[in-house]
C-alpha cells in the first residue's frame, strides 16, 4: 500500500470529520430531545443502544468482506451516505420510532469505520502505525467536536430538525469526497474464511476488545446520554448540557493528540490503560451525587481522558500482533465486541434507572470500570512475566 501524499491524506482526514460531525451533531441533545415526548428511560435506553446493535452485527461481516475483496474504498463510501440517511430518517420521523430506525442506520454506518482505520494505518510503515491510529482517532473526535459546539451554539434558535439536516448534508459531503480516493487493491494472499476468523480468537485481541467495550459502553450511556439528563434534572439550560459535551470533547482531542506523542509513549499503555479506568471509574461515582453543576462539567474531562488515551492505546494494543492480510477481519472483531456495550449499556443502565435511580446505575458502570482496570493489570503483569520468561530462553547457553 503506497503511502499518501499530504494533499491526499488532508482530504481524506477532512473526509473523517465530516463522517463524524454527520453521526454526531445531534447527539448532545437526543436524550432531552426524547424526553420531551415523555418516553421512558427504559426506551430512550433502547434508542441509544440501537446504534450499538447494527455495528454488533456488521462490523465483523464488513471486516472479512474488506480482507477478501482487498479494498476499502465502497465501504467507507457507504459509511459516509448511510450517516447522512440516518438524519434523513430522523428529519421525515422526528418521534422515538424515527430516532430509534435512525440510529441503527447510524451503528451500519460506524461499522464501516473498520475500512477507514484500516485504510489509513495500513499506508504507514509498523512503527508509525500507534500514531497514525492516535492521528486518525483525533481527526475523528475533531469532527465531534464540531459537531457538539455547532449544536449548541444554535439548537435552541433552529431545534433538532436544522441540526439533522446540518448532519445530512455533513454525511452526503464526505461520501462526495470518498468518491475521490484512489486505492490499489492490496497484494497481500488471500486466506480461507476459517483462518481469519482464528484472528479472533488470540488472547491479546480478546483482552483489549473487553477494555473498548467498557470504555465504550460507558462513554455512550453516561457523557454521550444520561449525563445530559442529571444535568436538565438540575436546572441546566440547553447551552450548559451542550458546553459538557464540548468540554468532554476538547478534552477528547487534545487527550488524543497527547496519546500520539513520546512524552505519553514513554510510560506506555500499561500505566495508562489501568489509570485512565480508574479516573472514569471516579466520574461515573461522583456525577450523579453532585448537585453542582460546574463540577459536573468540570468532570467532563475524565471520560475525555477516556476517549482520548484509553481507547487509543486499547485499539493499537488490540491490533498490534494481527498480519497485515487479517487487519480488517481483526478490526471488525474488536469493534464488533466493543459495540456490544454501546448496544447493552445504555439498555441496562436505563432499566437501573427506571427500576432504582440514576445513582444505580452510575455505580454498576463504576463497578464494570474497576473490573477493566484489575483485567489490564492482571494482563500486564502476565504478560511481563511471558516476556521475561522468553527472554532466559533465548539467553540460555545449552550445556555440551
Amino acid at each position: 500500500m503506497k503511502k499518501l501524499n499530504k494533499a491526499k491524506e488532508l482530504s481524506f482526514l477532512i473526509m473523517v470529520v465530516l463522517f463524524w460531525f454527520a453521526q454526531y451533531v445531534y447527539i448532545p441533545f437526543q436524550t432531552t430531545y426524547l424526553t420531551s415526548f415523555n418516553i421512558t428511560s427504559n426506551f430512550v435506553g433502547a434508542i441509544i443502544g440501537a446504534y450499538g446493535i447494527s455495528q454488533l452485527v456488521f462490523r465483523l461481516p464488513v471486516g472479512v468482506l474488506a480482507d477478501k475483496i482487498g479494498i476499502h474504498k465502497p465501504f467507507i463510501i457507504i459509511g459516509c451516505f448511510a450517516s447522512g440517511g440516518a438524519s434523513l430518517v430522523r428529519i421525515f420521523l422526528p418521534s422515538g420510532n424515527g430516532f430509534l430506525f435512525g440510529n441503527l442506520l447510524s451503528g451500519f454506518a460506524s461499522a464501516m469505520w473498520i475500512s477507514f482505520m484500516v485504510f489509513y494505518t495500513q499506508s504507514f510503515i509498523k512503527e508509525e502505525q500507534q500514531a497514525a491510529t492516535c492521528r486518525i482517532v483525533l481527526f475523528n473526535n475533531a469532527g465531534i467536536l464540531i459537531g457538539f459546539i455547532t449544536s449548541t451554539l444554535i439548537y435552541e434558535l433552529v431545534g433538532m430538525r436544522v441540526i439533522c439536516i446540518l448532519s445530512f448534508l455533513s454525511g452526503m459531503v464526505a461520501g462526495i469526497l470518498g468518491l475521490q480516493i484512489k486505492e490499489e487493491k492490496t497484494d497481500f494472499p488471500r486466506v480461507p474464511l476459517k483462518s481469519l476468523l482464528k484472528v479472533c480468537r488470540g488472547k491479546r485481541i480478546l483482552v483489549f476488545s473487553l477494555i473498548a467495550l467498557i470504555q465504550q459502553g460507558i462513554q455512550l450511556t453516561t457523557t454521550m446520554s444520561f449525563t445530559s439528563t442529571i444535568l436538565k434534572e438540575l436546572g441546566a439550560t440547553s447551552i450548559s448540557v451542550g458546553v459538557a459535551s464540548i468540554i468532554y470533547m476538547i478534552s477528547s482531542v487534545c487527550f488524543s493528540g497527547f496519546a500520539s506523542t513520546k512524552c505519553c509513549r514513554k510510560k506506555g499503555p500499561n500505566f495508562w490503560i489501568p489509570i485512565v479506568l480508574i479516573s472514569v471509574t471516579i466520574y461515573c461515582i461522583l456525577v450523579p451525587r453532585l448537585s453542582a453543576i460546574p463540577l459536573i462539567l468540570l468532570l467532563q474531562i475524565l471520560p475525555g481522558l477516556s476517549t482520548g488515551i484509553l481507547f487509543s492505546y486499547a485499539t493499537s494494543e488490540a491490533m498490534k500482533e494481527v498480519p497485515q492480510n487479517k487487519k480488517s477481519t481483526a478490526m471488525g472483531f474488536y469493534q464488533a465486541f466493543y459495540a456490544l456495550g454501546m448496544t447493552f449499556f445504555p439498555i441496562l443502565t436505563g432499566e437501573m434507572v427506571e427500576r432504582y435511580d440514576m445513582q444505580t446505575g452510575y455505580l454498576m458502570l463504576a463497578l464494570i470500570a474497576v473490573l477493566g482496570c484489575i483485567l489490564s493489570i492482571i494482563y500486564y503483569i502476565l504478560a511481563g512475566r511471558f516476556s521475561m520468561q522468553d527472554n532466559r530462553q533465548k539467553n540460555c547457553i545449552p550445556h555440551e
